[in-house]
């Protein structure tokens, strides 16, 4: 226990705090392994019944209804950036931790929402840098809902969870700077990597899928959901609180099991996918 609180904060004075790491944690754990086992959120490429080289994908019918993509995107991100940006003003504090928690908070959903946002382009840059996701198809209404709240309540939770910290004894080890350095590198790895998915898209203003290159693509399929894991281990870095961790563990689960389904959908939609391209980890997975 003594090694465990080296890292992180003591578990904080609350039930549900403490109940949420857990079930957050087993919750993202098992769609995680839902999405191996083909069960997956209906957003993306696997919004279709088909996912196989099939050139005619039937689109599915979902019991809550379907909207466009972007439209479910924008709902994925808002709620949780706005939870973010109010905690400024919600729950003020001149606590370095706690600022540094929610900027990065901030900044990562500001960061989706404006890749997703339909700018009126006045230059090249803005076009095909800034308003970067090129999306065409639709995003099961439960999905997204499922999504949206898993990201609204985890944004919360940890704001939460970090005011139980103020004026408690640092613990051993301080992993902010690990932290900041992680998110940086995480943010840029995941934005450059999807200029690189949207250029597909605009090559030839097709709306065909195609095997991704440049950039990490070369070696795994999934890399900007590999830097998307770095941004959430970034967050409990800076913020050391039991729930962070649980959050950011749960996280990896899902992306891992979601990157093991993208690659098995490359491999029956083309033939001559390489072989060699992993799902998340270069080499190994």
């Amino acid at each position: 226990m003594e090694m465990v609180t080296s890292f992180v904060y003591p578990p904080p004075p609350s039930i549900l705090l403490n109940t949420m790491s857990v079930v957050g944690l087993v919750s993202l754990a098992k769609v995680g392994w839902s999405e191996v086992r083909g069960i997956h959120l209906k957003y993306s490429k696997f919004n279709n019944n088909k996912t196989s080289s099939s050139s005619s994908p039937q689109p599915q019918k979902h019991p809550l209804g379907s909207f466009s993509s972007r439209t479910g995107m924008l709902l994925l991100y808002t709620p949780a950036f706005l939870a973010a940006a109010s905690s400024f003003f919600v729950l003020p504090s001149d606590d370095l931790r706690f600022l540094l928690l929610k900027s990065a908070l901030a900044l990562h959903f500001f960061k989706r929402i404006f890749e997703l946002l339909p700018i009126l382009s006045w230059t090249h840059f803005v076009e095909q840098v800034l308003f970067i996701h090129k999306y065409s198809g639709e995003m099961a209404i439960d999905s997204a809902l499922t999504i949206t709240t898993s990201y609204f309540s985890s944004t919360t939770l940890m704001l939460y969870s970090q005011n139980f910290t103020l004026g408690l004894p640092e613990p051993g080890f301080d992993l902010k700077p690990l932290g900041i350095v992680m998110f940086v590198v995480g943010i840029v790895g995941n934005l450059y990597h999807h200029v690189l998915l949207a250029k597909l898209r605009s090559e030839d203003g097709t709306k065909q899928y195609k095997i991704p290159k440049g950039g990490l693509f070369d070696t795994i399929i999934c890399p900007h959901y590999l830097f998307e894991i770095l941004v959430f281990w970034s967050f409990f870095m800076v913020s050391q609180t039991i729930y962070s961790f649980s959050f950011a563990m749960g996280t990896t689960f899902y992306l891992v099991g979601r990157s093991y389904a993208t690659r098995s959908w490359y491999l029956s939609k083309f033939d001559d996918f390489p072989k060699h391209i992993k799902a998340l980890i270069p080499f190994v997975f």
